[in-house]
């Protein structure tokens, strides 16, 4: 469509008619989220907000017996959010779509939709103009539908919306979220963030106008926070900090995983609170804060702290089952999990990932991930201070790294859209509680049956 919109749309100079005076955004939110304006598509978990900065949509003209006067700054959603309010902007938007939808078929032609904004003097957001449009390209008749329209601006997406995506083939003619320019420090970083993330344009942009920070990536913040917090209290208890694990009281902390004690099932989580020492800290640390935070700015902190925990279970299980005789500590699992998801929707969407430098950092991210792993390993079969029990395994890495590249890939392939709808979702899931029941019944009945050695409890 070479006649697309411009981003700022003049007003006209005419006064509409009362019946079909604009409303504020506040307005037009209330409308979209009541239950009777149409049979709303499904829903996904979503952020409701505006963009810090950008164009909003906010028609101004003279108001209306149900309006707030124009010298004075728009009500806020909360002041607004009334039933007159509401029952005004449902009837204001429906009439403005039935003026050029007479036959009520909830389409109207992008050239009509166009004259629309035009002839109300309406400002619409120039991402949400683009995303509106690329869904008309999406229809072979070109037209825009009055329900994507609605969740649209309520910042839902729509089945049309999702099928839009999934195809990937639309061309935005205007300029890359990258290229704008005027932006603060807060919306580089946003913008950041949606380019390290996302691999196509309409994503990083829907993204980039709904992200408000509220709430922010607590997740994965509060597991550091308590992580360090443990690792420091005992190194004071202990007085060690480098390589405690080989002090000989360590093992007898409640929280780390040791075989004699798989029954206390509270251990095949917590034993992340657990560091072997501060060089093991601090690896684990620097990379679940680089990556996982990012990843929950995106994905919200549901999904990151499903995949971290799953990848925390499955560790601790992997070794129940493939290291039977070693104790486990440190949040590797879960740190595997986030970065190898990460790593393989690069690779998978190698040519839509606009990061910069993304080759060097993968490169740094696989080297530290080496160098983490490979420090496991020679403590893994370095002599124990305290035979016959040996030092940690490090299988549980590879058990988060099983978790990134199924249920992460996943996760991380679908932004914002709802996962109980996607068939490779639950095949994963499924495969993942297979190997929960089957890591279960291996713990309850192959130590008796194989008759291991194992090394006293603490």
């Amino acid at each position: 469509m070479g006649d697309r919109l411009p981003e700022q749309t003049p007003r006209a100079a005419a006064n509409p008619s009362p019946a079909v005076a604009a409303c504020s955004e506040a307005e037009a939110i209330e409308v979209l989220e009541t239950d009777d304006v149409l049979p709303m598509a499904t829903e996904d978990n979503h952020r409701v907000g505006r963009n810090h900065s950008s164009s909003a949509w906010c028609p101004k003209s003279r108001p209306s017996a149900h309006q707030p006067p124009t010298d004075q700054p728009l009500l806020s959603r909360t002041q607004w959010d009334t039933s007159r309010g509401q029952k005004h902007a449902r009837k204001h938007w429906k009439a403005l779509f039935d003026q050029f939808d007479p036959e009520n078929t909830g389409y109207i032609s992008t050239e009509k939709f166009r004259n629309l904004l035009q002839s109300h003097g309406s400002e619409l957001d120039p991402h949400k103009l683009e995303v509106l449009l690329a869904l008309a390209d999406n229809n072979s008749d070109g037209k825009i539908c009055y329900q994507d329209f609605v969740n649209l601006m309520s910042n839902k997406r729509s089945n049309s919306f999702r099928q839009a995506i999934l195809q990937g083939n639309r061309r935005l003619c205007n300029k890359a979220l990258l290229e704008e320019t005027g932006l603060s420090l807060s919306q580089r970083l946003i913008r950041h963030v949606a380019y390290e993330t996302l691999p196509r344009e309409i994503d990083r942009k829907w993204y980039y106008d709904s992200y408000t920070c509220c709430p922010p990536p607590w997740f994965m913040i509060a597991i550091t926070i308590v992580e360090v917090a443990f690792f420091l209290y005992n190194g004071v208890v202990l007085d060690r900090f480098v390589l405690q694990v080989t002090h000989p009281l360590y093992l007898k902390n409640s929280l780390l995983y040791h075989p004699q004690l798989r029954a206390q099932a509270w251990r095949y989580l917590t034993y992340i609170f657990m560091h072997a020492g501060i060089e093991h800290l601090a690896l684990n640390v620097v990379l679940q804060l680089l990556v996982g935070v990012p990843l929950e700015m995106v994905h919200g902190a549901a999904r990151i702290g499903f995949v971290y925990i799953a990848g925390v279970v499955a560790g601790s299980l992997a070794v129940s089952i493939a290291d039977m005789t070693a104790p486990v500590v440190g949040s590797s699992g879960g740190v595997y999990a986030l970065i190898s998801a990460h790593l393989a929707n690069i690779v998978m969407n190698w040519s839509g990932m606009k990061c910069q430098f993304k080759l060097l950092r993968m490169a740094v991210a696989l080297i530290c991930m080496s160098l983490e792993f490979g420090r496991a390993v020679w403590l893994r079969f370095y002599p124990s201070v305290y035979p016959p029990c040996p030092h940690p395994s490090f299988v549980a890495h590879l058990g988060g790294v099983a978790v990134g590249i199924t249920l992460g890939v996943v996760i991380l392939r679908n932004y914002e859209q709802r996962l109980q709808d996607q068939s490779l979702w639950w095949i994963f899931v499924s495969m993942y509680v297979v190997f929960v029941l089957f890591a279960i019944f291996w713990n309850i009945f192959a130590y008796n049956l194989l008759d291991l050695k194992l090394p006293p409890p603490p």
